[in-house]
């Protein structure tokens, strides 16, 4: 998720290239020599779609919680017949669930 615009920031360069005099707020943001410092504007509107980026994705952070497990399906493509066809089931049953966005 990408609350706060460190959580942008940390995916714009690599290293440590920025850092906070006191609250992690744009005002206390400084960068190292090199880098330039994004405007506050940039950095909020990089926070929105960084977040609605995340949002579109829901659909695939919840198939993963509900798919069966790689053991269960490893399990059912060995024993085959109707346990495959079970495990076929669930993860239909789940992507009906969690369409894609």
């Amino acid at each position: 998720m990408f609350e706060t615009i460190e959580d942008v920031l940390v995916t714009l360069h690599t290293g440590q290239w920025f850092g906070f005099n006191g609250d992690k707020v744009y005002e206390n943001l400084w960068v190292a020599d090199g880098y330039d410092k994004p405007t506050e504007e940039e950095l909020n509107t990089l926070l929105t779609n960084k977040q609605a980026e995340y949002d579109a994705k829901d659909w695939e952070r919840n198939r993963l919680e509900q798919y069966p497990s790689l053991q269960d399906c490893i399990h059912a493509l060995l024993d085959g017949g109707d346990t495959l066809t079970d495990l076929q089931a669930q993860r239909q049953a789940v992507k009906d669930t969690y369409p894609k966005g």
